[in-house]
């Protein structure tokens, strides 16, 4: 092998090996921001809805769709099924995303933090 094929080699070790903590730290940091939604959600497997819908297993799950919760009418005639890019326009701003549904929260600014906390609910639901 080369010097230059080496670091190459070296290189994408490296780079594949931060990757992962990388997603570590995603995860954790997506905690810290959930603190926020734990107000009115859980994350429970088989958890009782609060205020809002229990978010256990909510990616890839039809929209109005968890048993006990009352759905606004938006929500229930949306047709959404929740996977990384409508929850992620969702949290952006819930309201503008879909006019007339009963989440209050007003979103989250910055692209990291949704990416962070989709990251933690998946995680969660596992």
């Amino acid at each position: 092998m080369n010097y230059r094929n080496f670091l190459a080699t070296l290189f994408g070790v490296t780079f594949l090996m931060s990757a992962g903590s990388a997603l570590a730290a995603d995860v954790d940091a997506g905690k810290k921001i959930f603190r926020k939604c734990k107000a009115c959600h859980t994350l429970k497997a088989g958890g009782k809805s609060a205020i809002g819908p229990n978010l256990h297993g909510v990616v890839g799950r039809n929209a109005a769709t968890v048993d006990g919760f009352k759905y606004s009418k938006a929500m229930k005639e949306s047709g959404l099924v929740w996977d990384e890019a409508t929850l992620t326009a969702y949290l952006t701003k819930p309201k503008e995303f879909l006019p007339g549904n009963k989440m209050p929260f007003p979103g989250l600014k910055k692209p990291e933090q949704i990416e962070n906390v989709i990251a933690y609910i998946i995680e969660k639901s596992k």
